[in-house]
């Protein structure tokens, strides 16, 4: 997995994560054990998305989980976050890479599909996105994917993560399917800060409990 552990993967919205409560909801998320997070946002200004994708930064590098800025390379060496989360048609690989530096995080949506992970991995992804599971609010025209892709992509020797309609309900055949994590949008964020920290609580002890990671490692339900 190198520098990811396998978990939470925490992605903030709009609706779910407005600006009067971002950080409260992503500080929350943290203390349930999230071990990664991306600031996404859709709708916010320039000036807007800087504000909150700095206090983002300086949130997640005092818990000390890295954050990723959704397709935005630029934004995301300005904050000093730990790197991006890439489409299919966004800033290519390449140059996000020259931008942000060896060490930076890179992810790549790969849909339902392992042709694009294995491009993807040779460009140099850091891990491979794929979905969606199930129905979901945030991806609702994403191609369906079956569980079999996290399972056949574990082969490609970068970590996998899952995303679409995940639920701690649902969450259980996608870790043993494979999934190193679990991006979570609506099954994590809404309601109050102790709802969002106890859904990522869950999601961290469903880990603990299936991803063989934790068979050797210390485990992250009874942080």
């Amino acid at each position: 997995m190198g520098t990811l552990i396998p978990g939470l993967y925490a992605i903030t919205d709009d609706q779910l994560t407005p600006a009067s409560q971002l950080l409260p909801a992503v500080e929350a998320a943290l203390q349930g054990g999230a071990v990664l997070v991306q600031y996404r946002s859709k709708t916010a200004t320039d000036a807007e998305r800087l504000s909150q994708a700095t206090g983002l930064a300086r949130l997640c590098g005092q818990a000390g989980v890295p954050l990723l800025i959704n397709d935005d390379p630029p934004l995301a060496r300005r904050v000093q976050a730990s790197g991006v989360h890439l489409g299919q048609e966004d800033c290519s690989l390449p140059k996000a890479r020259a931008l942000l530096g060896e060490d930076a995080i890179i992810g790549i949506t790969c849909h339902h599909r392992l042709e694009l992970a294995r491009a993807a991995k040779a460009k140099g992804a850091d891990y491979l996105a794929f979905g969606r599971f199930y129905n979901s609010n945030t991806k609702p025209g994403a191609p369906p994917a079956d569980a079999s892709v996290l399972t056949q992509a574990g082969a490609l020797g970068l970590p996998v993560t899952a995303i679409g309609g995940i639920t701690t309900d649902n969450a259980e055949p996608l870790i043993t399917a494979g999934a190193d994590l679990l991006a979570v949008v609506g099954g994590l964020f809404g309601g109050t800060p102790e709802q969002i920290e106890n859904r990522a609580r869950t999601f961290a002890q469903l880990f603990a409990t299936y991803h063989p990671y934790f068979a050797n490692h210390t485990d992250r339900s009874s942080q």
